[in-house]
């Protein structure tokens, strides 16, 4: 059992890496900017979080690697939820969640962080979470 149990965390971790590896190469940054990757992640991954019904997050989250489930409902308020924010309010938000200054500014964090989600996502489920963002939001998502 305990050998299950640290597989697991071992097949999440890996998966983690491999998600904030792909952010980071989206922007050619070296591992050592690892805190910026993982900060545009969780950025995102809350905002999306909050936006979405209940039940879609929760089914949107099962797909997620452990670990990256546990950073998606850090802090979460389920009953404050969803909360409405059109394209300009998220990218706000998003500005206000990851201070760093990037190339392409904010919404080139959202492109890069969902453009790596979606590969981690069915499209399935994917569709579903574009189903339950706002149209101008929803035209930004891969």
């Amino acid at each position: 059992m305990a050998e299950q149990f640290q597989s697991a965390v071992e097949s999440s971790v890996d998966k983690t890496n491999l998600i904030l590896k792909d952010i980071e190469q989206a922007y050619g940054w070296p591992k050592e900017r690892r805190n910026q990757s993982y900060a545009a992640l969780r950025t995102v991954l809350h905002l999306l979080r909050d936006r979405m019904p209940v039940q879609e997050s929760v089914e949107f989250s099962a797909q997620l690697p452990m670990l990256v489930r546990g950073i998606y409902f850090d802090g979460w308020q389920p009953q404050d939820v969803p909360i409405k924010l059109d394209r300009d309010d998220f990218l706000y938000e998003v500005r206000q969640g990851f201070p760093y200054d990037v190339e392409g500014g904010p919404l080139r964090v959202v492109q890069v962080v969902l453009d790596t989600l979606r590969r981690h996502i069915t499209q399935g489920e994917w569709d579903d979470v574009k189903d339950n963002m706002p149209g101008d939001l929803a035209q930004v998502m891969p």
